[in-house]
């Protein structure tokens, strides 16, 4: 009886789901198209609990077989092996979402330091992603310095930048926090749009050079692949690394309880300032890599969408996971070029796959595991 009353209260929000999904494709196909849709869900539901069921009863299967296996180092290797050929074997529009999703899997793990670590709601992170894509635009195009040589000033900037904005707005919370942010976002993005003197307001920025490694421009997708690559390991690392230490724990600490967590001693305004000026590192470099990428930068790049968008690869991954996080930022940017052949409703798809995803796992995909363990 427990049993069924268990399987009952999970099926009816099922079916109240695809009644809703239902409604939601009614207008663009009509009544007939969203019965059958609602039939088709309805039907689904009991095998796809049977499938998980079946899944669940060969579990212990899968557990005796990794413990006669390297821990996980055989997924590792083949995921390894799959990330360093792709550019060997893909077509170049594989390619350049591959570095785009390089990219946004940088910004998100520094969004995740913020939100995911620390339990500060940033809604205009794009603001620092901009500040380091910009910085790097007018010092090669106005300067003349190259890519290394103005990367450190980029992030620099980006970093002093987000540690200025956390000053004042790491004493609030909750909401009043999110619409500091939010405003601090909007404010950078209406100054590159109408400071047209120093960054050419709408216009943006062209001509920006790629990057050169020992005379070698990286103008190739291949070749400006790996070295996305190259920094999106390093991230991981550094993510892993800092995940694990005293300052990493404190975050953890203060996101879980703020009072208990100043309690104990731990300062919480000077370590959240250094998350925000960490993360706004991150972003920063994400920033830069964007614009030798594109070779040219304009507002509408850097808009409140794309703070949305690195939010929900966060959410979507599971607040605190490092591996979700990164899951979350390639769904996001493969997914709609996926459903590019149903341009109309790949919006909508990805508005139900977020209602989904709220409604059975709240937490994420990864994010059932204490960040701080």
């Amino acid at each position: 009886m427990i049993r069924a009353k268990s399987t009952g209260s999970r099926i009816l929000p099922a079916l109240g789901m695809a009644l809703w999904l239902s409604f939601l494709f009614l207008p663009f196909k009509g009544i007939r198209a969203a019965a059958i849709l609602f039939v088709a869900l309805a039907a689904a539901i009991p095998f796809s609990y049977l499938l998980i069921r079946g899944i669940r009863n060969i579990t212990p299967f899968f557990s005796v077989m990794q413990q006669h296996l390297p821990q996980g180092r055989l997924l590792n290797g083949l995921l390894l092996l799959a990330v360093l050929i792709m550019p060997i074997v893909a077509q170049d529009y594989i390619i350049d979402i591959a570095v785009i999703a390089g990219i946004y899997i940088i910004l998100a793990l520094g969004l995740n330091v913020v939100v995911g670590f620390t339990g500060l709601l940033n809604l205009g992170f794009v603001a620092f992603y901009a500040i380091g894509a910009y910085s790097y635009a007018l010092l090669n195009t106005k300067a003349g310095m190259g890519f290394w040589s103005a990367l450190p000033v980029s992030v620099t900037l980006a970093t002093a930048a987000g540690f200025l904005l956390a000053a004042p707005a790491v004493r609030l919370r909750g909401d009043y926090l999110a619409l500091v942010t939010l405003g601090f976002g909007e404010i950078v993005r209406l100054i590159l749009n109408n400071w047209d003197s120093f960054t050419r307001g709408p216009n943006g920025i062209s001509g920006i050079a790629s990057p050169y490694i020992f005379n070698i421009s990286l103008d190739r997708l291949s070749h400006y692949y790996y070295l996305v690559l190259g920094f999106v390991v390093l991230a991981v690392i550094v993510m892993r690394r800092v995940e694990d230490s005293k300052t990493g724990r404190a975050w953890v600490a203060i996101r879980e309880d703020e009072i208990a967590s100043a309690a104990m001693g731990i300062n919480t305004t000077l370590y959240k300032l250094y998350s925000c000026a960490f993360a706004a590192f991150w972003a920063g470099l994400a920033g830069s890599l964007f614009a030798a990428k594109m070779r040219f930068v304009s507002p509408e790049s850097f808009s409140f969408m794309e703070s949305v968008l690195v939010l929900c690869m966060v959410i979507i991954g599971g607040l605190g996971s490092i591996v979700g996080v990164i899951i979350g930022a390639v769904v996001l940017v493969f997914l709609p070029e996926v459903l590019r052949e149903v341009q109309m409703y790949r919006m909508l798809a990805l508005g139900c796959g977020l209602v989904f995803l709220m409604v059975f796992r709240p937490q994420g995909l990864f994010g059932g595991r204490n960040a701080a363990s």
